[in-house]
């Protein structure tokens, strides 16, 4: 299978080399049984865009999104009267589904689902029998699938990305000190116009010990700042950069330059209607405004809010064949590496992308519009 670029329109392009990495039996099982095709080596590598500005055309245009949650009812009767057992991890983040194949659920099953997502903010499925081709079908489901002009693909199925640790690593290699990748704290796709909705990955392969990810709580976070702080960031937008760095056409030799999008600090849902802060230490730059030692203090101030209140979070402890749905709208998250590479991990992983970030002054925060308030809220 020949190399070619996510976008046709890509002409300049770094030309991949073939990994030549032992699949791990079980996700080597698991996608034989799906039908992928093997041969021609694993996994897809689309050639890569080495300039700025075909970067910047890749889903460059409005596009309408309707959440699926919006449909739902609000009791979820046919998704919770389904399933063994509803479990909920902790008080304010991630729910656990047991009894539930998602390749299975039906359309009303999948609206109630995206609305559980956006109360929760992340929900998980074990003993998960999905192929790719379904985990995608589930993905256009919910929004339009992200093809990552820079990611590894499963071979055949455009939107479903590999995340295999130890092929990253050929790349970069990974270190105690420096695990890098997935293992700080961001969101996905916060540099695209329209940028990221549900991420639905699927672990098909993990280490007997370690690998858990942890996400934080958007509404929770921005609950934790007072009243009259939230003032100072309601309304204000901030500018958020691109994973990857790409080369000026015009000024190759200015060194690497990143994809950057302008949008709001505090955003709403559109399903639950709740703000959220939406900030993350990797992508997150600058406050537009602002001097940059003025955006730097603010923002490490709303970083640290996010990462280090515990009680706003959750950690997951994988189990081969699970699954994970987060809203990337209203979560960060954050991969611990603390296996160190000594076992394999591989999964498969899509996401749907969703509205053009928004903020409403008059929306409530989540604990308001549950009647959680405290006196000082």
């Amino acid at each position: 299978m020949s190399p070619a670029p996510i976008d046709p329109r890509i002409t300049d392009v770094v030309q991949p080399e073939k990994a030549t990495l032992d699949l791990p039996a079980p996700a080597r099982a698991r996608l034989e049984k799906a039908g992928i095709d093997l041969s021609q080596g694993y996994p897809y590598k689309p050639a890569r865009p080495l300039y700025l500005d075909d970067v910047y055309r890749i889903r460059d245009y409005e596009r309408q999104h309707i959440d699926p949650g919006t449909r739902a009812d609000p009791e979820k009767k046919a998704l919770f009267g389904a399933a063994k057992k509803i479990v909920h991890l902790t008080r304010h983040i991630g729910t656990e589904i047991v009894g539930l194949q998602l390749k299975d659920l039906t359309d009303q099953q999948k609206d109630e689902l995206a609305l559980l997502i956006a109360e929760r903010s992340v929900v998980f499925f074990r003993d998960q029998d999905i192929s790719p081709q379904q985990q995608k079908e589930l993905g256009e489901y919910f929004g339009e699938v992200e093809v990552h002009p820079q990611a590894a693909q499963v071979p055949g199925v455009p939107g479903v990305t590999v995340i295999w640790p130890a092929l990253q690593a050929t790349e970069r290699a990974a270190s105690f000190r420096q695990p890098g990748g997935a293992s700080r704290w961001h969101t996905d796709l916060v540099h695209e116009r329209q940028p990221a909705g549900i991420t639905h990955l699927h672990n098909d392969t993990v280490p007997s010990v370690g690998g858990d990810t942890v996400w934080a709580s958007g509404y929770a976070a921005y609950e934790k700042l007072s009243p009259e702080f939230r003032k100072i960031i309601d309304g204000r937008t901030a500018i958020y950069r691109s994973a990857h760095a790409y080369l000026d056409r015009n000024d190759p030799h200015a060194g690497p330059k990143y994809i950057e999008r302008e949008h709001p600090l505090v955003r709403v849902h559109p399903v639950t209607g709740w703000k959220a802060l939406w900030v993350n230490r990797a992508m997150t730059v600058r406050i537009v405004g602002l001097d940059q030692a003025e955006s730097d203090l603010i923002l490490g101030y709303l970083f640290d809010v996010y990462e280090k209140n515990i009680d706003i979070q959750v950690r997951f402890r994988w189990t081969s064949g699970t699954s994970a749905l987060w809203d990337n709208r209203i979560t960060i998250h954050n991969a611990s590496w603390d296996y160190e590479g000594n076992e394999p991990r591989h999964g498969t992983r899509v996401t749907s992308l969703a509205e053009k970030p928004f903020f409403d002054p008059n929306a409530p925060t989540r604990r308001q519009a549950l009647g959680l308030l405290g006196p000082d809220e």
